[in-house]
């Protein structure tokens, strides 16, 4: 299940353990909306290896100020509480899964 936070203090519970991908998006972003339904896949693939938290640019400003989001879709790789990397735009599923790995 895709966990939605909506400020950066619930953010950093999210991401304190394990390996989490976390989408920066806006409801009213197309690559954003693009992203969704390949994130809903490997959300619903056990063999992917990432908790996905989605967080609104809009609602939880002070998160995507804290981890400096300039473009979105912004896609964070968080290893136990620690930001380790980054994409920007689209990405294809097989091209998240790499990402993650």
């Amino acid at each position: 299940m895709i966990e939605h936070v909506n400020n950066l203090e619930e953010l950093q519970a999210a991401t304190k353990e394990g390996k989490v991908l976390v989408d920066f998006f806006a409801t009213w972003c197309g690559p954003c909306k693009m992203i969704a339904p390949v994130l809903e896949q490997l959300d619903a693939d056990p063999s992917f290896e990432a908790k996905i938290v989605k967080v609104d640019v809009d609602e939880a400003t002070d998160a995507a100020m804290a981890f400096k989001v300039q473009a979105i879709p912004t896609l964070l790789l968080f290893v136990d509480g620690k930001a380790t990397k980054s994409l920007l735009g689209f990405q294809r599923k097989d091209q998240i899964v790499d990402f993650v790995k």
